[in-house]
């Protein structure tokens, strides 16, 4: 079991989370409300770059806890408990979704189970496929690490975590690989079974998004370390730079070609959530609880599983917004305010719904996981 003695909760990183679950809503209603296209919209493009990776980022920085002791029986109970909490609300849910917003029943569930997004309930699945893959590794690494001295722990302990987010970029680089994989985005062949499977499954989704879990996982395990280095004076301006320069290959240039095209992208996608954490932690007084804001985002970021499992049932439905951004796509600052205004709405919607759920204790128990 864990250590009763727990750390005091960092309210700046409930206040990411919550920041970051308002992206997210408002991504959901320009592509799903106004019906703005990736290529249609001037923020679409640049937010979906950090957007989920940071959800990720900050679900790996929270799973890591120092004091958890991994024996077969915590390990049990560990899994029990997220596939319970991940799975049957998100069932749950589905189906009231396919039920409200679809006039064929049937077919939505169908046509939803078929693609590797579920009818967008795909990340509380991705989110527990994470959890398992970890809590695995994490048993398994601490009886190899109980089998060191302190000494060759210190010099090796850290080779089980770095080898699997080596292999877990090696297979995120996969999805970027038409030419070879023919689960890779842009793939032109005949659909393998392997490519069924892996969209089905959503297994494509934990390939796509597993790194960045682990990346925040070893934020946190080497806490010391990385903040000596966000602290630095050489990172940020330096990260600022290679920022700036990968995005801006990665949206416009598009100078790389076949096998290093996704490199670009994938250093935009580390970096801007690096940056993101960077300013929440460097600005932690004005999201605490005393100030408005960090009240507001720690309320959020508190209620992330709910929102997302709710928001689905309150997108708008205004397609003409999509068609004036598509027509209008140099509009970067109306397009983001706008969908993150009916984020906000959408959001209270949510947890006015989710209180009014809560009323019951058997269904605050079994839909959002809290007993």
């Amino acid at each position: 079991m864990e250590n009763q003695i727990k750390k005091p909760r960092l309210e700046w990183l409930d206040a990411l989370r919550g920041f970051t679950m308002i992206l997210v809503v408002a991504n959901h209603v320009a592509s799903m409300g106004f019906g703005e296209t990736w290529r249609g919209s001037s923020c679409m493009p640049f937010l979906i770059l950090f957007r989920m990776p940071l959800f990720f980022f900050v679900s790996g920085f929270l799973a890591y806890k120092a004091a958890q002791v991994w024996d077969l029986k915590n390990l049990g109970s560990l899994l029990l408990k997220k596939i319970k909490v991940q799975t049957i609300p998100t069932i749950a849910f589905f189906f009231l979704a396919m039920a409200i917003l679809n006039k064929h029943f049937f077919t939505a569930i169908a046509l939803s189970l078929d693609s590797p997004t579920k009818g967008g309930y795909w990340f509380t699945i991705v989110l527990l496929y994470m959890f398992v893959v970890y809590y695995l590794f994490a048993y398994l690494e601490s009886k190899f690490k109980a089998r060191l001295s302190p000494k060759m722990e210190k010099w090796v302990g850290w080779i089980p975590m770095a080898l699997l987010f080596i292999i877990s970029l090696a297979v995120y680089e996969t999805c970027y690989l038409p030419k070879y994989f023919s689960w890779a985005a842009g793939y032109r062949g005949a659909p393998t079974e392997t490519y069924y499977f892996l969209r089905q499954s959503s297994l494509i989704q934990l390939m796509l998004y597993f790194p960045f879990f682990l990346f925040g996982n070893i934020v946190h395990r080497y806490w010391e370390g990385a903040q000596r280095i966000m602290d630095s004076k050489w990172f940020y301006p330096i990260l600022v730079l290679v920022i700036i320069i990968a995005t801006l290959d990665a949206l416009q240039w598009r100078t790389l070609r076949m096998a290093w095209a996704n490199l670009p992208q994938t250093v935009a996608k580390f970096g801007l959530l690096t940056i993101v954490f960077m300013y929440f932690r460097c600005y932690k007084d004005y999201f605490t609880k005393m100030s408005v804001i960090g009240a507001s985002l720690q309320y959020i970021g508190r209620r992330t599983l709910d929102i997302y499992l709710i928001h689905f049932l309150f997108m708008p439905d205004v397609p003409q917004i999509g068609e004036y951004f598509q027509a209008h796509s140099s509009n970067f600052v109306i397009d983001l305010t706008l969908s993150v205004l009916m984020a906000l709405v959408i959001i209270g919607f949510c947890i006015i719904t989710s209180n009014i759920l809560r009323i019951s204790p058997f269904l605050k128990k079994w839909l959002f996981g809290r007993s």
